[in-house]
């Protein structure tokens, strides 16, 4: 077959189609109409037109020595090599993918599972939004602001209602009121950027409007104080996931440092009021999150709720050996249940080293895939709430680089739209479907003997039947008011 022959066909080959996109460098010369690609001008080349791809190629393949990867021009002219073009098609084709992850993204923003932009809000300006150094849209020192969710083509953000674990037993529920109304404050202040919604079809409406759509993720299981009442005002509120604890047990569920040897295991995963909790969460229609418990508590929950969850900021154990990540067990129960992993970013879940970088990231989304189905991926970056991220996930406006190195590494386009929005969206549609609020709603309180009483008045539990109490605390009022008696 003649060279001519030849070119119009290796012209459709999509390598060559991206290099004939990606470059516009090569310009008419004197000695054969062409400027050939020299050391000096591949990295300056960022738009080919079409021709000169062409012209590149001819001019390689109507040398009759082209066979031995390399031509004589005259003098004046330069050598071309044939591995030259290696290089550039490299160039070009990361470009493409980048151009890619765009095109995406701008139809298919991404859902990112938990920011602590309010716990940095409130560490900084103590809330104060009307602050002008926490002007969201100038705002410094912090992974997020307005014009980095913008660069990331983040269409909905879970917004991280945290109070740490030293606010147990003392004022959590106060500390979480006011982080859910620094977020709806958010709202009030920027309208054109967030919109507050506590529904997916909320969700798709941000999405038409180009805005971020803010939803409320409470962050322990700690911020409802061992209470059904609590639980429901939160989610009237508009709580749509409840992390079920933080790094501490709650009294009714363990947390993941059970799983080091840190904390002592007190409910073995849940206990009944643990139960208790994950089933109003159903009824209701609030999201479980498995973030941050032990694995005994990943297992009973995922076996107890009749709808999926999610590990919000969660990565894969098998990847990095980190007590927080997901083991492929737990991985296999999140395929089962149509569940949800959305990858942390922290280097320390990532490459449990204090080092990581954009494509070990890629490594955890490549692992869960692999074990759980490309449904149950998604993207929970922890920004504003870890101190090390990775090169090139430096902060939010960074979510195309990654989604260039999924689509490098040879995803669909279908399994990318699912891990940035429409894996999110199936489960909280299902979340939606299962909650019934027709359903008388749990009233039974957690046994007194099981709350730390020394901040807590007993109102309710007075009147209670004793039977409420936990053995040691009815053997401490059976020898009390036999003392009495005897008093007496």
């Amino acid at each position: 077959m003649l060279h001519s022959d030849i070119k119009g066909p290796l012209l459709q080959m999509p390598w060559l189609r991206s290099l004939t996109m990606c470059t516009s460098s090569l310009t008419p010369s004197p000695t054969k109409g062409h400027r050939l690609l020299t050391p000096g001008n591949v990295s300056s080349v960022t738009n080919l037109q079409e021709s000169s791809a062409a012209e590149v190629l001819e001019l390689n393949m109507n040398d009759p020595t082209h066979s031995s990867g390399r031509q004589q021009v005259p003098r004046d002219g330069v050598m071309w090599t044939g591995w030259w073009l290696w290089p550039l098609v490299a160039i070009c084709t990361a470009d493409q993918f980048r151009d890619n992850a765009v095109r995406l993204m701008q139809s298919t923003p991404v859902i990112d599972g938990h920011n602590d932009l309010p716990w940095q809000l409130l560490n900084k300006f103590n809330n104060q939004l009307q602050d002008p150094r926490a002007n969201l849209t100038s705002l410094n020192g912090t992974h997020t602001n307005i014009p980095k969710l913008k660069a990331g083509f983040v269409g909905a953000q879970f917004w991280s209602a945290y109070t740490p674990c030293d606010t147990q037993n003392k004022d959590s529920v106060k500390r979480t009121l006011e982080q859910i109304d620094v977020i709806q404050r958010m709202c009030q202040l920027y309208p054109e950027t967030f919109l507050c919604v506590t529904d997916s079809a909320g969700i798709r409406q941000a999405f038409q409007e180009g805005k971020v759509a803010s939803l409320v993720g409470v962050e322990g299981g700690h911020s409802i104080d061992s209470s059904l009442g609590v639980l429901r005002a939160l989610y009237h509120l508009g709580m749509r996931y409840l992390t079920l604890t933080h790094s501490c047990n709650t009294p009714w569920a363990d947390n993941w440092l059970v799983d080091t040897g840190e904390d002592e295991a007190q409910s073995q995963g849940l206990s009944s009021f643990g139960q208790s909790v994950v089933k109003e969460m159903n009824r209701l229609g609030v999201i479980i999150d498995l973030a941050h418990v032990s694995v005994a508590t990943m297992e009973a929950a995922l076996q107890l709720s009749k709808a999926p969850v999610v590990f919000s900021h969660s990565s894969a154990y098998s990847v990095c050996h980190h007590r927080r990540n997901v083991p492929d067990h737990v991985l296999q129960l999140v395929k089962q249940t149509g569940s949800l992993v959305m990858v942390n970013f922290y280097n320390d879940y990532v490459s449990c080293k204090a080092e990581a970088n954009l494509s070990q990231v890629a490594d955890h989304l490549d692992y869960i895939k692999k074990v759980a189905g490309a449904g149950a991926v998604g993207f929970g970056g922890d920004y504003d709430g870890v101190s090390r991220l990775p090169s090139g996930l430096e902060d939010v406006s960074k979510y195309p680089d990654l989604v260039a190195e999924l689509l490098r590494r040879h995803w669909t386009e279908g399994e990318v739209r699912g891990a940035l929005a429409e894996n999110l969206l199936r489960v909280f549609e299902a979340v939606e479907q299962v909650s019934d609020h027709k359903q008388a709603p749990g009233e039974e309180p957690i046994p007194l003997g099981q709350l730390e009483a020394s901040c807590r008045t007993k109102y309710g539990y007075s009147a209670a039947p004793i039977l409420h109490l936990q053995p040691g605390a009815l053997l401490a009022s059976l020898v009390t008011l036999l003392l009495s008696l005897y008093l007496l």
